[in-house]
């Protein structure tokens, strides 16, 4: 006998480990995420929280005003903070619509932090 989708078909019953396993994959693939960002995310905190940091960067990013400074690397700091959570609900998913929409909110993190760079530190 045979088994479909997990449900028994006669005398024998297969176990599909998947089944219903997505949002555990998610979760492993935003922790193993969160573990590799770690400390850029930390670094990016810091120098969002701590204006003085602006002096570390000696060149164009010291003529920046404060205030740009500061919503650059929150910027950078809401897009670190956000992406493990955009991995897992990636992974969760696996569909090709919600894959779309992560990729589109990545992109637009991505140009937000471009247009921000631009504009502050070049």
């Amino acid at each position: 006998m045979s088994s479909r989708g997990g449900q028994r078909v006669g005398n024998d019953a297969t176990v599909d480990v998947t089944e219903g396993k997505s949002g555990l994959w998610g979760a492993l693939a935003g922790l193993i995420v969160a573990a590799l960002i770690a400390v850029p995310l930390s670094a990016s905190f810091a120098f969002a929280t701590h204006p003085t940091t602006q002096q570390l960067f000696a060149g164009r990013l010291e003529d920046a005003s404060t205030g740009g400074y500061a919503a650059f690397w929150w910027v950078v700091t809401l897009l670190l903070a956000a992406l493990p959570f955009l991995v897992g609900f990636g992974v969760a998913k696996l569909s090709v619509r919600s894959l779309t929409i992560v990729g589109a909110i990545v992109a637009l993190f991505v140009i937000a932090i471009m247009v921000l760079g631009q504009l502050f530190v070049f």
